[in-house]
């Protein structure tokens, strides 16, 4: 959907202009990352400017990405999307406070995912990968991302916060329409949902507190004083889209990838001491976030005048797939020397902070499914699609094995 299209403000010079809206571009098949970055490398320059969504920039090298993450002093996180419809409710606390006011919230979050934590975690994501495999493995199919993608990470989250396991259907799709509803209505009309089940949750653990992370987070102080509820809305909301759906989304790429490259799927199963490399190479080749940042004053990037209040696009996918930065980068290869050096959980201060627990999770889906199911494919006559806005997802694959 293209909005709040722009006219070329003067300080954008004509060969900078590209006609490409982030919410409705064409995507090869399953090729989301590809496609877009072969959008941005058929124009010249490395700092692009389009008229949709109000009119923003764009950086399309893996330097000016990791530039533009890092650099707090000249690009804000107040503003985390190029369209405007989130600016009227509470900030994703952290993701949306620029520093210092990020950390003391960041490290309440941080201590829930502590290397000890995300050992103990990473064991019960291990048993579940087997329960949820065993359980179908015997019929030849699956539909993976209801059967697989949305219940693994899901449930880990889940038992993280405290939830019951019975609400996950029910927050799963909630959190699907607030991050890729069909219109701006629905998209905050799901995002308000999320936000008054959680503050219902923080309420009930304030009065019953356990040893949860909605318990530590609804009893914390910050500067001597507990969190403020407009604070602590956007903190629990950001709390919830990010463990009800970046991982699961990662996990269907990961999949696809794997169903469609016989040859992959064989180096890892006879090779297993691979796979911990190959995940960081599937993470490298398959980012799923688009982030973006709001001007703080106006400076010069790659000869280009941005001005106080411009937003730039910052897509992860270009920093993964810049041939610059990795050799032949759209080949996977799970040889590849260091491919973890990219900034698919993000960059800078405002790295995800449940990256450690992301891959643990994804590393334990490709231990155990290739130990059962060593051989998949994507079942014929279907034809998965990918759904995207600031996070791309698969939003149905269905696939087949041999019983």
């Amino acid at each position: 959907m293209t909005t709040n299209a722009l006219e070329r403000p003067a300080n954008v010079p004509a060969d900078r202009v590209i006609d490409f809206d982030l919410y409705s571009f064409p995507v090869e098949g399953l090729e989301y990352q590809r496609s877009m970055r072969d959008i941005f490398l058929s124009h010249p320059g490395d700092v692009l400017w389009t008229p949709h969504n109000g009119g923003h920039w764009i950086v399309k090298t893996s330097e000016l990405v990791g530039k533009v993450l890092s650099d707090n002093d000249h690009f804000s996180s107040r503003r985390i999307m190029v369209s405007a419809e989130d600016s009227d409710r509470p900030p994703l606390v952290p993701l949306q406070l620029d520093p210092p006011h990020h950390a003391a919230y960041r490290q309440l979050l941080q201590q829930a995912l502590s290397p000890k934590a995300v050992g103990k975690l990473g064991e019960r994501a291990r048993e579940l990968s087997i329960e949820l495999i065993e359980g179908f493995k015997k019929d030849g199919h699956c539909e993976f991302i209801g059967q697989f993608a949305q219940h693994l990470p899901i449930a880990i989250f889940m038992e993280i916060v405290g939830l019951p396991a019975e609400d996950r259907p029910l927050l799963t799709d909630i959190a699907e329409t607030a991050m890729r509803g069909e219109t701006e209505e629905a998209r905050n009309d799901a995002a308000g949902k999320l936000m008054a089940y959680g503050m219902a949750k923080v309420a009930e653990r304030r009065a019953n507190p356990g040893n949860d992370l909605i318990s530590t987070i609804a009893k914390a102080e910050v500067d001597g004083k507990l969190i403020d509820d407009f604070t602590l809305t956007g903190l629990i909301l950001l709390l919830l889209l990010g463990g009800l759906d970046t991982v699961a989304s990662t996990l269907g790429f990961y999949a696809q990838f794997l169903a469609t490259h016989p040859e992959h799927r064989r180096q890892l199963v006879e090779h297993p001491d691979l796979i911990a490399n190959a995940n960081e190479e599937l993470l490298r080749r398959f980012p799923i976030a688009i982030l973006a940042r709001e001007v703080k004053a106006d400076l010069v990037v790659d000869g280009m005048a941005f001005k106080a209040g411009d937003m730039v696009l910052v897509p992860t996918p270009m920093d993964g797939l810049d041939e610059d930065k990795f050799h032949e980068p759209l080949s996977v290869d799970f040889n590849r020397e260091k491919p973890g050096a990219n900034t698919t959980f993000g960059g800078g201060v405002h790295r995800c902070v449940g990256s450690m627990l992301a891959r643990t999770e994804l590393r334990m889906f490709l231990e155990e499914w290739l130990k059962r199911i060593p051989d998949f494919a994507i079942k014929p006559g279907t034809s998965p699609k990918v759904s995207a806005r600031s996070v791309a997802t698969i939003t149905s694959l269905e696939l087949v094995w041999a019983v």
